[in-house]
């Protein structure tokens, strides 16, 4: 039955909106106002087909696309700063580490000569304390004595004993050591032997003669003229060069032997070093004492 209102072209219309119907199920209708939309080849496949790279790139695997993502790098300005201050303070501390390590001594030394130099240590810190034990027991005497003017009597002849023998205006005897130093060559200079009696004093030695010249606290050394040997307080000597010391053999030795120390120094310098223990070495050369020319006792 028919409706009034439908005319034969409407209903055409419908039946041909039908069979457009059809069509569009089979081919997506074009956009109004005449523009054409194109989906992305990965919208158009159809579900489960294999994914397709646009044309003209090449396909890329997961780890070629993180290094293409991590380089090059973006770096900002602060980093970069950073960076760079790192890098300097860590040159700076790396130098600094070098040329500590250059500069000592016991670099690359065996384990028995770091051994021997403790040991070398602990002898002058003992010396230390039984020196301070020495004063200690020195004033409790006085405190104590019932003659206290005697007891100071006897502590002051003591006193002016040591002095003389350190002013080298007294003669000395004792255990110590006699080095003596061959340079043929003459390549030994005045200050290796002053090193020599440096290393000595530290070592202990209460009492030092050197060719016959006796060493006090105001020696000084000099070079002789043209290179050839040596000048103690003006006195021109040449080698061999003998050092009798006076002072506990087991510090003074080992305190010459030291890796880097006296004897390794002037052996460079092919000289022959020679050094003996002994229970009794004589130092007898003595210095004429010298009056002051401004200082006077306060008692005066």
């Amino acid at each position: 039955m028919n409706h009034p209102d439908e005319t034969p072209g409407r209903r055409e219309a419908s039946e041909g909106g039908e069979h457009a119907g059809s069509a569009q199920s089979a081919q997506p209708a074009e956009p109004a106002f005449g523009l054409r939309k194109e989906l992305p080849a990965e919208v158009k496949a159809e579900p489960g087909a294999p994914r397709v790279e646009p044309a003209g790139e090449p396909q890329l695997t997961g780890r070629q696309r993180l290094v293409k993502g991590l380089w090059p790098p973006r770096v900002s300005r602060a980093q970069l700063t950073v960076a760079v201050l790192l890098f300097v303070l860590g040159l700076g501390l790396a130098i600094q580490v070098r040329s500590n390590s250059d500069n000592s001594a016991l670099r690359g030394a065996r384990q028995e000569d770091l051994v021997r130099i403790l040991d070398e240590l602990d002898d002058r810190t003992q010396r230390l304390e039984d020196e301070k034990q020495g004063l200690e027991d020195q004033r409790t005497e006085l405190e104590n004595s019932s003659d206290q003017a005697e007891e100071a009597r006897k502590q002051t002849v003591e006193k002016e004993r040591q002095l003389g023998i350190l002013a080298g205006t007294v003669a000395a005897q004792g255990p110590g050591i006699t080095m003596t130093v061959t340079d043929t060559k003459g390549a030994v200079e005045a200050d290796m032997l002053l090193d020599a009696i440096q290393e000595l004093r530290a070592a202990g030695a209460e009492a030092i003669q050197v060719n016959g010249v006796r060493v006090v606290a105001n020696t000084y050394l000099t070079d002789g003229t043209g290179g050839k040997g040596v000048s103690v307080d003006g006195h021109k000597i040449r080698q061999p060069y003998t050092f009798k010391v006076i002072g506990k053999p087991q510090d003074l030795e080992p305190a010459l032997n030291i890796p880097g120390g006296v004897v390794q120094t002037l052996e460079k310098e092919q000289a022959t070093v020679d050094v003996s223990r002994s229970e009794k070495i004589v130092v007898d050369a003595l210095r004429t004492a010298q009056r002051p020319d401004y200082a006077r006792s306060s008692s005066q």
